[in-house]
């Protein structure tokens, strides 16, 4: 009796976590370059973070609200990893403040390189133009950060 209801338990455990572990599967199959950018996305947003946990510029703080619409978008549309914002690169220690804008200017152009290939479903031309809107966003708030940074 006691066999028989693990493996019921067993038998309803993976029952509910199958869908869960097959769509991740799904979304890296049909997506992977929409999971490419989810991931440099959130490696922008990392290096946007002051190190020191100090307040963000208006740019820097622009930023990274247009990055977490951009994944907002992209996750909208369950195309996910599964993984938390906060699950990104470590950052190099060294690396001063201009050096992370840098870094994040990087991130951002991959990801926008990544989401603007040519896209064959039409259900996703909407999704594609908004992450990149919201990329190209954080892309010029980087870049007045970057300038503001380089002038003093």
């Amino acid at each position: 009796m006691r066999v028989l209801l693990r493996l019921s338990l067993v038998a309803l455990a993976l029952a509910f976590l199958m869908p869960l572990a097959t769509s991740n599967v799904s979304a890296q199959g049909k997506h992977p370059a929409y999971l490419h950018a989810l991931s440099d996305l959130r490696d922008a947003r990392a290096h946007l973070q002051r190190p020191d946990g100090g307040v963000l510029h208006a740019e820097e703080d622009a930023a990274v609200k247009d990055i977490d619409k951009a994944i907002a978008e992209i996750k909208k549309a369950a195309i996910d990893d599964g993984k938390n914002i906060d699950d990104h690169v470590t950052i190099d220690a060294h690396l001063d403040w201009k050096g992370r804008l840098h870094r994040a200017r990087e991130l951002l152009d991959k990801a926008h390189s990544d989401v603007a290939r040519e896209e064959d479903d039409p259900m996703t031309r909407g999704l594609q133009a908004r992450v990149i809107e919201h990329i190209d966003r954080a892309h010029h708030h980087v870049d007045e950060a970057i300038a503001i940074v380089e002038t003093h």
